[in-house]
């Protein structure tokens, strides 16, 4: 794979990761993307314009940017490193790969919890309801 289209396959792959709270991606995949995400959201976490030019730069839907610094950043504000989160799921059964999980990490109450995930009991509620 090229530069540009490794570039551009990294930078959905993060907007992904910020649309869904988590995907499920190969291992090798999965670690690039650990690399790039948590340095993008180091430099998001400066504030300045630069830096949002930068991180804005590597998402490629506008909604999904302005619900990163909106929603998303204030809940990474009191983490001094590792927003993301790794974890291996299993192997693909056509070629072999290995699959692995790949969470963004939010601070929701007193721990740590994938961006997507509903935690309190309440929420399970209001969702069931709202299926039924």
């Amino acid at each position: 794979m090229n530069t540009a289209r490794r570039k551009a396959f990294l930078k959905n792959l993060f907007t992904s990761l910020l649309a869904h709270g988590k995907i499920k991606t190969t291992e090798i995949r999965g670690k690039e993307l650990i690399r790039i995400g948590n340095s993008l959201i180091e430099k998001a976490k400066k504030g300045d314009l630069a830096s949002r030019r930068k991180v804005s730069s590597y998402i490629t839907n506008d909604k999904i940017s302005i619900n990163f610094f909106q929603k998303i950043l204030p809940g990474l504000a009191n983490r001094k490193g590792g927003y993301l989160r790794l974890f291996r799921v299993g192997i693909r059964k056509g070629d072999g790969a290995k699959i692995v999980m790949v969470e963004l990490l939010v601070q929701d109450s007193s721990k740590n919890a994938p961006a997507g995930q509903i935690t309190s009991t309440k929420d399970k509620k209001q969702k069931t309801e709202k299926i039924s």
